[in-house]
């Protein structure tokens, strides 16, 4: 198992294991040369939700995520199979749906993009972004109080 060491701009040196490298072909929206990354678990805020995609060719680049089930029970966004081209057979039990979050200077005001989800074949470790087509899914959804709400509920 052979490692990589990388210096971030979130979480300080750490190492990544070949094995959680995710390959995106086509890069990510608006950063198409940014190709490879790995899923950060932040265990140091204790947080299961927000998970950090970061980039191994910018230590400084990395990206909130999580998984849209949490504040959106129902998502199930419609992909064209062409769009996932890219990611390998496809293997419903192997993918992994992430959505970007935005955390601004005022957290109330968290937003998950519904509309540019991260498709990851887990098996082959292939990832694309893609745009959802349609009117169902905003690019700014608030999830704040969803958040919150979780929480009182897992605090029961």
């Amino acid at each position: 198992m052979k490692g990589m060491q990388i210096k971030t701009r979130v979480f300080g040196e750490v190492t990544i294991d070949d094995e959680k490298t995710i390959h995106f072909p086509g890069g990510i929206i608006g950063f198409p040369e940014l190709q490879d990354f790995a899923l950060i678990h932040d265990e140091e805020k204790g947080t299961d939700t927000i998970h950090w995609l970061q980039s191994l060719q910018e230590p400084a680049f990395a990206m909130p995520v999580m998984d849209p089930l949490i504040v959106r029970p129902d998502y199930n966004p419609e992909v064209d199979d062409e769009l996932l081209n890219n990611v390998g057979e496809i293997v419903p039990d192997e993918l992994l749906v992430m959505v970007t979050v935005t955390v601004p200077k005022e957290i109330e005001k968290m937003t998950v993009n519904l509309k540019g989800p991260i498709v990851i074949n887990a098996a082959e470790r292939l990832a694309v972004q893609v745009i959802v087509e349609g009117d169902e899914y905003v690019v700014k959804y608030p999830i704040y109080d969803i958040l919150n709400q979780n929480k009182k509920k897992a605090g029961e």
